[in-house]
């Protein structure tokens, strides 16, 4: 296997292929774009940093290429896309960093407890005081921990070796996985009202952007300590600035910004703040952390040469031709309802099952198990999820996964079913296919009829006269427009489930209203992918 090496990688890392015989390296630093060009299609896999551009351009050279890796988490300079279309796998190296990130938080957390770099200029500056720097022990502190992911689980441990409480809010982990951990697992709430030290570990998406804001800071201790090494933009950072002026914070520390390099005067006065300990997203930046990208991805090239599964693939490899072909509209419904029961599922699951029924059950039905669990976890965790890694990712959560085949079907000729069980209960959904179009057909126990689109609401109700009506005025005075609408109950006037495709989104004050016009039991917004 050739092996083509663009940016400057770490050599001690890069020794597994070294070692292997089947594998010959060249480097080749600094090429011109057109020899690059030239010379890629000559090679079976690329590793890169960030200097060299893995463009469309570049991939209509790729010839032989089969894989690009990418020694480090970002893929901002490889054209996913692209890559998947030409059948071509792309890793990175999203954890190769983690302990670095995690002792990284360690260290702005301590400086900022033990007052280190005020005390460090100061006795720079000549003076000599000791009274103004008395800092704070962790030890019987309560730290809550948002995230219990790669890096937030050591956080939490090397917190608990400090003797520190240590509570942990991450719905997306098992509570096995947090027994582990030695934690306690905890909605958010609660680390919001008793914890002392708050560090977040989540990656930045739609549902993290400001996931601590103005809110949270006011129903938090006096004196908390607020701590953010891992992405910018998960806390608020103007509402930090405020908690920060008002006492309401006794310090924070931040390794990340919202933007890099911080601009504006938000961020410049957040991290002037005298009770801010600050770096400039050094996280990653070890010596060590550098080394391990190259062994990762090493080690992915050298997996995808001996055939086993690929842990931090970005994108979806070729199936068989055949079987795929045969199982792509299924592929499409079982993803459709993972992506849709992963906005709906109880926190914390044990078990995942999938159930396929019909005709459907005679054929090897592994590639849909795998695309319905990508989907379910790929808005669950810190790396991206895929048909590659899924089953690795639900294995590292501590998710058990089983697959039932019959070639019974009472409804339908071919139905699929995905059960997920957690602390809080079991949640079903069920979808078959009609001309080929995913159609959800159960929900718990609710049966329903509607294709998922993408924004709908989900809400239970007791089934009272009016209801309805009252749900498409307060949508109506919204702006909102319904789509589609699906009910389902048990009983006249028992328990309703009714489901909604709505035109655009709906904003918060607008469900609550929704929620409290029809007493709802459960009210979500969902918001599926394009």
């Amino acid at each position: 296997m050739k092996v083509l090496i663009t940016d400057e990688i770490s050599q001690e890392g890069l020794q597994p292929l070294l070692d292997d015989p089947r594998i010959s390296l060249d480097v080749r630093l600094n090429l011109p774009l057109q020899e690059l060009y030239s010379i890629i299609g000559g090679y079976d896999a690329l590793i890169t940093r960030s200097g060299t551009r893995v463009d469309a351009a570049l991939l209509e050279h790729s010839g032989n290429l089969k894989i690009v890796a990418r020694a480090g988490v970002g893929i901002d300079n490889v054209d996913v896309p692209c890559a998947s279309k030409k059948g071509i796998i792309v890793v990175n190296a999203p954890f190769g960093n983690v302990n670095s990130a995690a002792e990284h938080t360690m260290a702005i957390l301590l400086s900022l407890c033990r007052n280190v770099t005020v005390a460090n200029a100061s006795l720079k500056s000549g003076e000599w005081k000791r009274a103004p720097f008395t800092g704070y022990e962790l030890k019987g502190k309560t730290v809550g921990v948002i995230g219990l992911g790669k890096v937030g689980g050591r956080v939490a441990l090397r917190c608990r070796a400090f003797e520190a409480n240590v509570l942990a809010c991450d719905p997306y982990i098992s509570e096995k996985r947090a027994e582990d951990h030695g934690v306690k697992l905890v909605p958010l709430e609660d680390i919001i009202r008793y914890a002392d030290i708050i560090t977040v570990h989540t990656p930045l998406n739609e549902e993290t952007t400001d996931m601590i804001h103005g809110e949270h800071f006011a129903g938090m201790k006096d004196g908390v300590i607020i701590v953010n090494c891992a992405r910018g933009g998960i806390i608020s950072e103007a509402a930090m600035l405020e908690a920060l002026e008002s006492g309401k914070v006794t310090g924070a520390a931040f390794d990340v910004w919202s933007e890099e390099p911080p601009s504006t005067e938000v961020l410049k006065k957040l991290i002037a703040h005298p009770r801010m300990v600050v770096t400039p997203h050094l996280g990653a930046n070890t010596f060590e952390a550098q080394k391990n990208v190259a062994v990762d991805v090493s080690h992915e090239i050298i997996n995808y040469l001996d055939g086993r599964p690929i842990e931090n693939a970005v994108n979806i490899p070729r199936f068989d031709p055949d079987l795929m072909e045969h199982m792509k509209p299924f592929m499409v419904l079982v993803s459709k309802i993972g992506e849709f029961i992963s906005q709906l599922a109880p926190p914390n699951p044990n078990k995942v099952t999938f159930s396929y029924n019909g005709k459907i059950a005679r054929y090897d039905c592994a590639p849909l198990t795998v695309c319905g669990l990508a989907a379910l976890l790929n808005r669950q965790t810190e790396q991206e999820v895929n048909m590659v890694n899924a089953s690795l990712v639900a294995q590292n959560m501590g998710i058990v996964i089983e697959e039932v085949r019959t070639t019974e079907s009472e409804s339908f000729s071919n139905m699929v079913t995905l059960t997920i069980e957690a602390p809080e209960g079991k949640r079903t959904i069920a979808g078959t296919l009609f001309e080929g179009i995913p159609k959800i057909v159960k929900m718990r126990d609710f049966q329903t009829d509607f294709s998922p689109e993408k924004h709908m609401l989900v809400i239970s109700y007791e089934d009272k006269p009016g209801l309805i009506g009252k749900i498409g005025t307060i949508l109506g005075e919204a702006n909102v427009n319904i789509g589609n609408m699906s009910l389902g109950r048990k009983a006249k006037a028992g328990e309703a489930m009714v489901t909604l495709s709505i035109d655009s989104p709906a904003d918060e004050a607008t469900l609550e209203k929704v929620a409290r016009a029809v007493d709802a039991s459960f009210l979500k917004a969902v918001l599926m992918r394009d």
